[in-house]
């Protein structure tokens, strides 16, 4: 039986996905297709830490830097591109390896998308502050009553995702985990690989210090300098990405360099913590790298 040709390679930030994928291209001729929301930014090559040209330049390199700050690129609409690329490459027999950090984006290939409405901002602040006057523990038995599976794999502490299954449940009568097993997956059985990088943690994080220090030398303080001189608003993407409001808040006179990088150390820092326990959670069956 041929082996698949698609492998999607997933792991936290400053994990060495970039260069496993650059080893795994030269040996199988692969194209590399960003699986990552932030390196979808032209504005963010070193906030995202980007491949750089000369990286690119080693292998095909696809969906990288190719959205405008101004522009909001969802989980859904990354798909929709991604599966005629996919497809172009499964007819001319050339593999694809999908990499990045993005968890939802691979739950879009491998389980499908919920295509659950809108839940109104009112209905999203009501179910946070129900969560914050009673308490977690009083919040899981509340939902546990109308989503219990959702309860069940939803991990301790994370606000989030229990007021969002509360929030879909109150606003479409319907629980999130219902919504959710009415989906297909893109990408059929058998068809894909997975494999995650899973450093030790504590090493995991020296990684993600070294890195911020070397995105300020890269130039971080010019790259956010430059989005924020064109007043884009502070709800889309890019302007969400690790560093930029910690970056703008020094360049605004409000904090010092050293500060803003601290504050972004211990930003990347926790962004890698909740991939990795994303990834641990979501992707069982994946091989560990």
């Amino acid at each position: 039986m041929p082996e698949p040709l698609i492998t999607l390679l997933a792991g936290p930030t400053a994990s060495g996905k970039s260069r496993r994928a650059l080893e795994m291209a030269a040996r199988t001729g692969a194209v590399i297709i960003n699986a990552d929301s932030q390196q979808l930014y032209a504005d963010l090559r070193v906030l995202s830490a980007r491949p750089s040209i000369e990286e690119e330049a080693m292998a095909e390199h696809r969906l990288y830097g190719v959205a405008d700050a101004t522009d909001a690129w969802s989980v859904g609409r990354w798909s929709r591109v991604i599966m005629p690329v996919l497809a172009e490459l499964a007819a001319e027999e050339r593999p694809a390896l999908l990499v990045g950090g993005t968890g939802l984006y691979f739950t879009s290939l491998t389980m499908g998308l919920a295509n659950i409405p809108d839940v109104p901002l009112e209905v999203r602040e009501a179910a946070g502050a129900t969560f914050d006057a009673g308490g977690e523990a009083r919040f899981r038995r509340r939902l546990a009553e109308a989503d219990p599976a959702a309860v069940a794999r939803i991990e301790a502490g994370d606000r989030q995702r229990l007021t969002r299954a509360w929030a879909v449940a109150q606003h479409t009568g319907r629980t999130l985990s219902d919504w959710t097993a009415d989906t297909t997956p893109l990408l059929a059985p058998g068809s894909w690989t997975g494999l995650v990088i899973e450093p030790e943690r504590a090493a995991l994080y020296a990684t993600c210090d070294r890195r911020v220090a070397q995105m300020v030398e890269a130039g971080a303080l010019d790259e956010v300098r430059a989005l924020v001189a064109r007043g884009l608003d502070p709800a889309l993407p890019a302007m969400k990405a690790v560093g930029v409001r910690e970056f703008a808040s020094h360049l605004a006179g409000e904090t010092t360099l050293a500060a803003a990088v601290e504050a972004t150390r211990q930003a990347t820092r926790n962004y890698a913590k909740r991939q990795l326990t994303w990834f641990r959670n979501q992707t069982p069956g994946w091989t560990r790298v």
